[in-house]
């Protein structure tokens, strides 16, 4: 017996015409709820991609909030909020729940700042405000000012639809305006340090041809003094055997010798050799520190006792010194230091020497000369009583060939020479006006460093 398989069609749905119009209607049918089937699942493939994407951009928007350190408002055209960032939140001290639905004005510091808000708000239109300062409340009751920026939002017909709100603490642009002109200071500093580490390069040159043509001269006149100084002690010994004659005895000779004054001339002649080859031998010095200046300095550093170098330079320089200058020293009984003896010499005598200049028009001048150790270093301060130094000077006071002295009677090279001294010394310089009056100098060096 033969079972058929083919379902059973009720004759209400057969279709007129025959078994196989029947079949064939049910075919197009099916196949049709298969292409509607289809496009379902596309549909909902594409449904759930655009899903996804949604949730990715939501979840992208609300990290981006929630890194945020401005705060934002988003409010409706009557000024309801209807979102805020966590920032906001943080600032107020309140949940989200506490602040949506509530006005934008509550959030001000007190009835003035709602009215001045209110105000301005409504001038909003479809341009917005910039940068408006105004105070909110915080959460622990403090007033915070706010630079708030208000933007229109508006709907794809372009209706005002309300209002996004943007603010940064001015305390925050205050410290980003601080960072910023501390970065404009350096800048400066390192700049002025480029354009005088090449106005010393250029002094250098200078210095180097300049120490070239005394050295020669200078040699000369001291090989002179010495030999002045060997001649003098033999016409001595001439003179008092000639006088010392009988021939020596006869008036007309003695009233020569009194008239010529020799005796007052052998006398003073000793001191006033001693005094050429002295300032002979100073003048080397400083032409050796020229060219030490203009070159590295390859001998090896040394131990130098700077009480020695202090008192022997405040002694030259007052010796000399149109106007006596009264110096007071405060330093321990053994000041050491690592260095060349000479080189340090020159940079302390031009330090005494500048205070005495300073000083000159004083009713009682006066230098103050200290010291203190710290860190491994030793300074020396220089402290005069004299009107001290302009503040447009401070910066170009160690500049090459710069003095605020009348023409002739400096050349601005003391300083600019002290200052590269010290440097390779691997120490400091530099200089500052006290609170009470006058300029102060600190010369800061490394100590000598233990065998």
């Amino acid at each position: 017996m033969e079972h058929n398989t083919r379902p059973a069609t009720p004759d209400r749905l057969r279709p007129q015409g025959g078994e196989a119009f029947g079949e064939q209607a049910w075919i197009e049918v099916i196949q049709k709820m298969d292409e509607v089937y289809n496009e379902l699942l596309q549909y909902e493939v594409e449904l759930e991609e655009k899903n996804t994407a949604l949730e990715d951009s939501h979840q992208f928007i609300e990290s981006v909030l929630a890194s945020m350190s401005d705060i934002l408002i988003v409010c409706d055209r009557h000024g309801t909020i209807l979102e805020v960032n966590p920032s906001l939140r943080h600032l107020s001290g309140k949940a989200a729940k506490d602040i949506e639905r509530t006005s934008v004005f509550a959030l001000f510091a007190d009835e003035a700042e709602r009215s001045k808000a209110r105000t301005m708000f409504s001038k909003v239109g479809h341009t917005g405000l910039q940068d408006c300062e105004f105070f909110l409340r915080a959460g622990d009751g403090s007033t915070v000012p706010v630079s708030m920026n208000c933007t229109p939002r508006l709907s794809q017909t372009g209706k005002l639809i309300g209002t996004v709100v943007t603010g940064r603490p001015v305390g925050e642009l205050q410290r980003a305006y601080q960072a910023l002109r501390q970065a404009h200071e350096d800048l400066k500093r390192t700049q002025g340090q480029l354009l005088h580490a090449e106005k010393m390069v250029s002094l250098g040159r200078l210095v180097a041809g300049v120490a070239h043509e005394l050295n020669n001269p200078i040699s000369f006149v001291l090989g002179n003094v010495l030999s002045l100084k060997r001649y003098a002690q033999r016409l001595e010994r001439y003179l008092t055997g000639v006088h010392g004659t009988d021939a020596a005895r006869d008036p007309a000779m003695q009233r020569m010798r009194d008239e010529l004054r020799i005796d007052r001339i052998l006398d003073d002649m000793p001191a006033l050799i001693e005094g050429m080859v002295e300032g002979a031998e100073r003048t080397r010095d400083i032409v050796d520190a020229l060219k030490r200046f203009s070159a590295i300095d390859k001998s090896a550093a040394e131990q130098v006792d700077l009480n020695e170098v202090v008192e022997r330079s405040v002694r030259w320089v007052t010796q000399s010194a149109a106007r006596r200058m009264a110096v007071s020293l405060d330093l321990p009984a053994q000041l050491m230091c690592s260095g060349s003896s000479g080189q340090l010499q020159q940079v302390v005598m031009n330090l005494v020497q500048n205070a005495s200049d300073a000083t000159a028009q004083c009713p009682a001048p006066q230098l103050h000369i200290s010291s203190s150790y710290a860190n491994g270093i030793v300074s020396l301060r220089f402290a005069d009583n004299g009107p001290g130094i302009a503040p447009e000077h401070l910066d170009r006071l160690f500049e090459p060939f710069f003095t605020t002295k009348q023409v002739g009677q400096g050349t601005g090279l003391g300083l600019s020479i002290s200052y590269g001294i010290v440097e390779r010394h691997g120490g400091h310089l530099t200089a500052t006006n006290r609170p009470t009056g006058g300029a102060e100098f600190c010369l800061a060096l490394p100590m000598p460093q233990p065998v």
